[in-house]
């Protein structure tokens, strides 16, 4: 078989454009800097400062003076954004996630102060009820255990509804009940909130990489079962398409590829199809792997950490959720 490429070698020699460092920074074709960065954080309603996540090195949850205090630190580093994510008191949990709705509760009060602190930065709110419910699922769930999709999504729009009133920048549900963008937007616009976006966690797959976030939000031990029948099945492409597209239609205001790496053909494909701010959550499972692997020096933990978060501009990605946040944006200088 002829090749379609000429044998133009040794005219043409690729490595000249390797040569030294200025000249690949010069003909990169992918850039990272720390506006690209969305920085993922837990924050706990107790009283002690910063409590150690056993399964994700290096990652604590944050008590309210804390995660302000991390609020200004965001804004010195140039990432625009924290996506916050809740660690309740079991006692606080319920069939029904009531806590959610709690207009003092963990996620309002942490929004105020970290607005308080650094109004600059943007504030991503997760929409769903697992930190909350006694059962660890999204939503509500019958006597069967089936989490029901449009009694769920009655609550979903009061938990955004107090989210926004609490200053929330941008409201993201990841509960992946159908129909939920559309009666979050209506809500919103109906309270007179209409410059909070929403963040749709669109293609949300049933992965086995979030067990460590689990662990962090404390919902780990209370699952019962597993969340496929409302989470996409990892074998699905075109289902991703169809998702995307109607929590578009429904209002969306950017879209969510998770987890990260295992689906960068994901990423790639909303991207390129809807061309619109695609969001891709590098989960708490990808985060452990590069650390523990790293600390047994396996990898180079730092490179790896900034290739990987590279590989998701690549593909498409407007920004990155990452537990990494803070020290990737340290590492790129800011």
């Amino acid at each position: 078989m002829t090749s379609p490429f000429p044998q133009t070698f040794p005219r043409t020699r690729l490595r000249r454009l390797r040569t030294s460092p200025w000249i690949r920074s010069l003909t990169a074709e992918t850039g990272l800097t720390p506006s690209d960065l969305i920085w993922s954080m837990v924050v706990h309603d107790g009283d002690e400062a910063r409590i150690p996540v056993g399964s994700m090195p290096d990652l604590y949850r944050l008590n309210i003076e804390e995660a302000a205090k991390a609020a200004r630190r965001a804004r010195e580093l140039s990432i625009p954004a924290i996506a916050l994510f809740p660690h309740i008191n079991p006692a606080r949990k319920d069939a029904t996630g009531s806590e959610a709705l709690n207009p003092d509760g963990l996620i309002p009060t942490v929004i105020r102060a970290m607005k308080d602190a650094a109004p600059e930065v943007g504030i991503i709110c997760d929409v769903a009820l697992d930190p909350f419910t006694s059962h660890g699922h999204d939503g509500l769930i019958d006597e069967d255990g089936y989490v029901l999709n449009d009694e769920t999504s009655k609550l979903l729009v009061k938990q955004a509804i107090v989210q926004a009133e609490a200053g929330a920048d941008v409201v993201a549900p990841s509960d992946m009940m159908d129909g939920r963008i559309g009666a979050v937007r209506d809500a919103l616009e109906s309270a007179g909130h209409v410059n909070t976006m929403i963040l749709s966690y669109a293609a949300k797959y049933a992965s086995g990489f979030y067990g460590p976030y689990r662990d962090a939000i404390g919902s780990a031990t209370a699952l019962k079962g597993d969340k496929k029948t409302y989470q996409q099945n990892p074998a699905n492409s075109d289902e991703a398409l169809r998702e995307v597209a109607m929590d578009i239609a429904e209002g969306a205001d950017m879209v969510m590829v998770k987890p990260g790496l295992p689906y960068l053909d994901i990423v790639r494909r909303v991207s390129e199809t809807f061309a619109v701010p695609t969001i891709v959550f590098q989960v708490s499972g990808e985060y452990a792997q590069i650390k523990a692997a790293g600390e047994r020096g396996w990898i180079d933990g730092d490179k790896v950490m900034m290739e990987t978060l590279l590989s998701f501009k690549r593909a498409g990605a407007a920004g990155i959720i990452t537990y990494f946040a803070e020290d990737a944006a340290k590492a790129l200088g800011a």
